[in-house]
């Protein structure tokens, strides 16, 4: 007689753990081992006709291989890698029909009907046709706004799950510690704490609130890299990291140990090594420490093809996914070593149990997402508009005035004439950063400028030079038009955008800079000049004598002489960061953003982060020691001054004051200074951090919690409340002995 009973995995009313158990033990290892498995690059699953989109004899190989599929990469990425653009590519409104279609063949192909994860890359915004472009994360960085940032994430969260994709692949845990390094765009900053908080932020955002699901418009996030890759030697890609357990911990393992604590569904391991081991490969990293003591229960992914680097240490592809799986990894990108885990079980290098392990983990994931009742996207795209107006407001929080002598900005209305120059001056296409999918429109600072500037006001343009190269030619006409007006406002800084003639890496990194390339993932630099043409630029502009406001739209900090009357500095402010900058520029919107990083006088100087060990050492002899502008540092149209820091409980209280006559935020930074510790201390320490909105002449207290039990240690600190750590270092202290 026929068992007509419904399969325990398909009742919606069992628990999640109950549900992943019945189906694992209905599962072959062939099956286990395709749920483990993301082999494909998902622009490789489908082609565009008249017709419509039509699955490919490669995504209907790789099904029939494992019998499904666990994952599929990228199915909505497009970029030059990719070579999916808006001709060939599925835009916002087809995209759930695209998902649908896989998604249907990866269920009929499976035996026991089990459905795929689409992860995608949501770096800055969903990577695909038609998303949300944000502002790279040093940007967010910069604004020093976890609220704002959340709120972004949550529209970036509801995209991806409208168009039928599942899980966001985020930069979030690497740390900026060596601005040579092409992938600094991609961290929040140089200082774990603001790391920290922005991760939280980021879980929050896309997530939703903890629990045992995720609401339709919410995606599981994974937080990458873990860990360390922020300090690789020379600030070369995926280079080693000459990195000590107390130096990991303090600096790069705490945003991570956030994101865990706040729910983050997925962590992706790292290419570098620690102390010798890869970590995708490394199980005191993802094991012991991840699992054992922070108690992490979700998915651990491997960068991509990171198994395979395995086999350098194991001497084949079998062993090598042996080692990644034994250590923790539960899903590969695109290895080849997973694949003959099958194998490796026969060969005793890996148990089934630790097989069943890794499944549980994906499975578990599938259920949260409610992937067996609701594989098909159901859900409305958020408004465009919306979008827009929130990579707008991260962009505008971002712009960080770092000088503005004899009060350059905001540009008085003197001034009718101006000159807009430069090679970032009329192009959105390099605002943008990497991992960013083609766009069809965008605001520059000359389209932000020309459109808000005052009726009347004159407004020409010159480019003056590319972004790269030695050609000086167009030097003379930028000269002359910096000459007729009342102010000069050049536009500087590099780009991330890669090309289709970009020679990528089977990972998608670039193999060589092409066109202006200067940043992004393997675009490392040996040194931090803009280079001959754009200083050149700013060397014949400035000699004019107009007066000249510089604007870097830039991926990491240039070294930029200081010839010009105003600084200031956008990061890749998202593509309508031309519109955020000229608010700006016209006093239409208060400079508001904060240095996420330190900004070297040299390359010479390399390291120059605040929160070094604190050792009395002297400056160079030949160049001074520290940074051109400090962690935290920037300037407003206003003034502020701020009281005394004082101890009320477990809260430390300073009274802010608006001193000048514009509306402005300070954003109040608490710094700690060990004085009694167990081990040597840093110099300084950011703690904790308020922004504060006051109206001219308005004074407000600020009340900034203060958890000793953060720091674990008994002894005593200095409490220090600044504008930046430069000025931190000047304040008059408030010492506070901790209790025991």
């Amino acid at each position: 007689m026929t068992d007509t009973t419904t399969p325990l995995y398909r009742d919606p009313n069992a628990p999640v753990d109950t549900r992943v158990s019945d189906l694992l033990a209905r599962m072959t290892l062939r099956e286990k081992v395709g749920q483990l498995n993301q082999r494909m690059y998902g622009w490789n699953a489908y082609r565009r006709t008249p017709e419509g989109f039509h699955l490919t004899d490669a995504l209907h190989a790789e099904t029939t291989r494992f019998a499904g599929l666990g994952a599929l990469y990228g199915l909505f990425r497009a970029d030059a890698w990719s070579g999916v653009d808006h001709t060939n590519g599925p835009g916002a409104q087809d995209s759930a029909a695209l998902a649908e279609l896989v998604q249907r063949h990866v269920i009929d192909s499976s035996r026991l009907g089990i459905p795929a994860l689409f992860v995608e890359e949501v770096p800055h915004g969903h990577m695909a046709l038609d998303g949300t472009v944000l502002p790279v994360n040093l940007a967010v960085g910069a604004t020093w706004d976890p609220d704002l940032y959340e709120r972004a994430a949550a529209h970036a969260a509801a995209e991806l799950r409208a168009r039928g994709a599942h899980l966001a692949l985020v930069s979030a845990l690497d740390i900026a510690r060596d601005p040579r390094w092409g992938r600094t765009e991609e961290c929040f900053g140089e200082d774990p704490h603001l790391a920290t908080r922005l991760t939280e932020a980021l879980v929050h955002g896309m997530q939703g609130e903890p629990g045992d699901g995720f609401a339709a418009d919410k995606a599981p996030v994974v937080l990458k890299h873990f860990a360390g890759q922020g300090s690789t030697v020379g600030g070369r890609n995926s280079a080693e990291s000459e990195l000590g357990l107390r130096e990991l911990h303090d600096i790069h393992l705490p945003a991570a140990r956030a994101g865990v604590r706040a729910g983050a569904a997925a962590v992706m391991s790292a290419y570098n090594e620690v102390d010798g081991l890869p970590c995708s490969g490394n199980r005191a990293l993802l094991h012991q420490l991840l699992r054992e003591d922070w108690g992490f229960e979700g998915l651990v992914m491997a960068d991509g093809l990171a198994v395979d680097r395995l086999a350098r240490i194991t001497g084949d592809a079998v062993s090598a996914g042996a080692l990644a799986l034994n250590a923790g990894v539960d899903l590969s990108l695109w290895d080849e070593g997973f694949t003959h885990l099958e194998e490796a079980v026969g060969r005793g290098l890996v148990s089934e149990a630790t097989v069943d392990a890794a499944v549980v983990r994906v499975l578990r994931l599938k259920f949260r997402l409610g992937l067996f009742e609701r594989p098909y996207s159901t859900g409305e795209l958020p408004q465009a508009a919306q979008g827009r107006e929130l990579s707008t407001a991260l962009a505008r929080g971002a712009v960080t005035l770092l000088h503005n002598n004899g009060g350059v900005l905001p540009v008085p209305p003197t001034i009718s004439r101006i000159a807009v120059i430069g090679p970032q001056s009329a192009t959105y296409a390099h605002q943008l950063g990497d991992y960013t999918a083609p766009q069809r429109s965008g605001v520059s600072v000359l389209d932000g400028l020309r459109r808000l500037a005052p009726t009347g006001t004159d407004i020409r343009h010159a480019p003056g030079c590319a972004l790269t190269g030695d050609d000086l030619s167009g030097i003379p006409e930028a000269v002359a038009a910096a000459a007729a007006s009342d102010l000069a406002v050049l536009v500087l800084g590099g780009s991330s955008a890669r090309t289709p003639d970009t020679d990528f890496d089977a990972n998608g990194a670039a193999r060589n800079a092409v066109s202006e390339m200067t940043c992004g993932e393997g675009v490392d630099l040996a040194g931090l000049s803009l280079g001959r043409a754009q200083h050149a630029l700013l060397d014949a502009v400035t000699a004019t004598g107009t007066l000249t406001a510089v604007v870097l739209i830039q991926g990491r900090p240039h070294v930029v002489p200081e010839r010009a009357g105003a600084l200031l500095t956008a990061w890749y402010p998202g593509p309508w960061g031309g519109e955020a900058i000229a608010e700006v520029l016209l006093g239409r919107a208060e400079p508001t953003g904060r240095l996420p990083v330190s900004v070297p006088r040299s390359v010479a100087q390399l390291p120059v982060y605040y929160n070094h060990k604190d050792i009395e050492y002297g400056s160079y002899v030949d160049a001074d020691a520290e940074p051109l502008y400090s962690f935290g540092h920037g300037l407003s149209y206003t003034t502020f001054e701020y009281g005394p820091p004082r101890l009320a409980g477990d809260v430390i209280e300073v009274d802010v004051t608006n001193t000048g006559k514009r509306h402005g935020r300070s954003v109040v930074q608490l710094y700690i200074r060990r004085l009694l510790t167990p081990v040597w201390p840093r110099a300084l320490e950011l703690h904790a951090f308020q922004g504060v909105e006051l109206a001219p002449g308005e004074s407000r207290t600020a009340e900034i919690p203060f958890g000793t039990d953060q720091l674990e240690q008994v002894g005593a600190v200095e409490i220090r409340v600044a504008r930046s750590a430069r000025d931190a270092l000047a304040v008059e202290p408030l010492v506070v002995r901790l209790r025991a």
